[in-house]
């Protein structure tokens, strides 16, 4: 299985020619009734030799992991960041394999922040202050791993690594500013949406690695804009209402909406936990205990294919509403 990337780079060595490429494309989206960019393509598994070379990496990180905690602790961090980078010279630099290469992007990222993650109280300035070197230290790593490898995850883990930066020296400031850590991490998200965006609106006919940069930052985005809402509302607890419940579907359609008109699921589906647990919640309290999860399944799975089946059809006319300079950036229409 090739990628729009490996098409593209097949025309740039000529080893195929641009009119044939093109012409595949239009034929890729007659076969399947869609265009390909509303396909949101990302590369996950190629074959079933990336599970197993995943499988058997992971294998390798943790043995590695654990011998070297029986000597010192301090030291499995690095060494699984190491060893993960070894790894990702092979398996990503020369076989560009997706899976392995995503799972060694997270086990060197967190390998490095672990090495250096502090102990004590978290509610010191000095805490904060470790915290929020450890976290660039680990930014710091994850960008020559991008300038290395370019596994389009590493942005989004260096993302998470500067709002680390950020969260730790608030922290280290004052303390007191855990309190406001739901709106520090709203804010956090909008920012990391808006990145996300400026690499979407570079690719908007999603054929390039941008295209999957945009992804893994819009999943990320999802759950940091959305959790600080919900808990805001109580509609993660137990006690949620069904006026609770109604915000939760509010919520959640205005993110169905924006996800419409950027053309990106991937912004649902990273929010999704939230509202079944909410949802589940509030039949809990009607007295569908036992079958509550089932039949929030249920509803959200059945909204979710509907909106799935009629995804082109319900983007062009949100879509359709707007201004034109908006649509231009957008990915286009059917």
């Amino acid at each position: 299985m090739y990628s729009d990337e490996d098409l593209d780079g097949a025309v740039a060595a000529g080893a195929l020619r641009a009119e044939a490429v093109a012409a595949f494309r239009a034929h890729m989206e007659k076969v399947r009734a869609t265009p390909v960019v509303d396909e949101e393509h990302f590369r996950l598994v190629n074959s079933f030799n990336d599970i197993f070379v995943a499988i058997a990496g992971m294998l390798v990180l943790i043995a590695v992991g654990w011998i070297a905690g029986t000597m010192e602790r301090n030291l499995t961090g690095v060494a699984v960041a190491a060893t993960a980078w070894g790894l990702a010279e092979f398996f990503t630099r020369k076989r560009r394999m997706a899976l392995p290469s995503i799972l060694f992007l997270l086990a060197f990222t967190g390998g490095i922040f672990a090495a250096l993650m502090p102990t004590g109280n978290i509610l010191s300035g000095k805490f904060g202050m470790q915290i929020a070197v450890a976290a660039a230290v680990a930014a710091g790593f994850t960008w020559l791993h991008w300038r290395r490898f370019r596994v389009p995850i590493t942005v989004a883990a260096g993302a998470a690594a500067l709002i680390g930066v950020a969260v730790g020296l608030l922290i280290a400031v004052t303390p007191d500013l855990l309190k406001w850590m739901n709106a520090i991490l709203f804010a956090a998200g909008i920012a990391v949406f808006v990145f996300a965006m400026y690499w979407d609106f570079s690719d908007p006919l999603r054929q390039t690695r941008r295209a999957d940069v945009a992804f893994w930052l819009h999943l990320l985005a999802a759950p940091l804009i959305v959790h600080p809402v919900f808990t805001l509302f109580g509609l993660l607890s137990k006690d949620v209402e069904v006026g609770g419940a109604m915000v939760v579907m509010l919520l959640y359609v205005i993110m169905a909406a924006i996800a419409l008109i950027i053309d990106r699921r991937a912004l649902m589906v990273s929010a999704l936990v939230y509202v079944l647990a909410a949802i589940s919640a509030v039949l809990e309290k009607f007295g569908a205990v036992g079958v509550n999860v089932a039949l929030t399944a249920l509803l959200i799975g059945s909204a979710l294919l509907m909106l799935s089946a009629f995804w082109h059809i319900s983007r062009s006319r949100v879509v359709s509403c707007l201004p034109d300079a908006w649509q231009g950036k957008l990915p286009p229409l059917r």
